[in-house]
């Protein structure tokens, strides 16, 4: 049967990260953790429940998660963020793929991921199935280099898994708003990084996606059956592509004001 490396990239992730290891504990032969700078339980959790734990500081979402990519020694492996917990279902699903021959048919599956606000599971508004790549062979994928929404890319076939993992990436909605500004900015100075802000930068855009996303999450994508929650959700969404646009506009700003001194 093939071997699983687990590795996580880590920052002051002690509510989540000791989950995330004993979830997918039963795959993998080893378990790499790159940590930043963690001040708060991270490291002991880790290194108690049987983690190699390195210090790296911080190279980016794609630098961090290569850097920790490139320690696995294992035939496969499987990319964890420290708030993303296998379910059951999905060890067993992917223990059977392994142990068969179907394995060989991908390099890498991807797997759905269920949102979870605090413990409340958001299922609509586009949310779901937000499927992720995270289980591939060594030395056939890395995180592409971006500043933000980091991807793995591949050089072979990719498979979709059936059951799903679980992210619980925010425990307010306050912070699911905060972190959305801060993926803003990053996909502004992204986007002004490539020279690509012509339409992206205008108010023409900043009204008509930002409307769009809204009633497409809403509407169209069913968030409307979440309640209330469902309806902060996709106007904090909505703002977050807005918002993309008004600092690109405050980047492209700066630099011709730079240019004119």
């Amino acid at each position: 049967m093939p071997t699983v490396s687990l590795v996580i990239v880590a920052q002051d992730e002690e509510r989540t990260i000791g989950r995330v290891i004993d979830a997918a504990r039963p795959l993998v032969d080893e378990i790499i953790v790159v940590d930043s700078g963690s001040t708060d339980k991270t490291i002991a959790i880790a290194r108690d429940l049987g983690a190699q734990v390195q210090h790296q500081d911080w190279l980016g979402f794609a630098g961090q998660k290569n850097f920790a990519i490139e320690l696995a020694k294992s035939d496969w492996v499987l990319s964890l963020d420290a708030d993303e917990i296998l379910t059951p279902e999905l060890v067993s699903e992917i223990q059977a793929l392994l142990a068969g021959s179907d394995v060989e048919k991908c390099d890498g599956y991807k797997i759905p991921r269920v949102l979870y606000i605090g413990d409340t599971a958001i299922t609509h508004g586009g949310f779901y199935p937000d499927a992720q790549l995270r289980l591939f062979k060594r030395g056939k994928g890395k995180f592409g280099e971006r500043l933000v929404h980091e991807a793995i890319k591949m050089t072979g076939p990719v498979g979709m898994l059936s059951h799903s993992m679980h992210h619980y990436a925010y425990k307010t909605v306050d912070d699911f708003a905060a972190a959305m500004d801060k993926y803003a900015r990053l996909s502004a100075q992204e986007f002004f990084n490539r020279g690509d802000f012509k339409w992206r930068s205008s108010v023409a855009n900043e009204i008509l996606n930002s409307g769009w996303t809204f009633f497409n999450r809403y509407f169209l994508r069913a968030g409307i059956l979440d309640g209330g929650l469902g309806l902060q959700l996709a106007t904090i969404y909505s703002d977050y592509v807005r918002k993309k646009s008004v600092y690109l506009r405050q980047l492209v700003r700066e630099s011709k004001n730079k240019g004119a001194a």
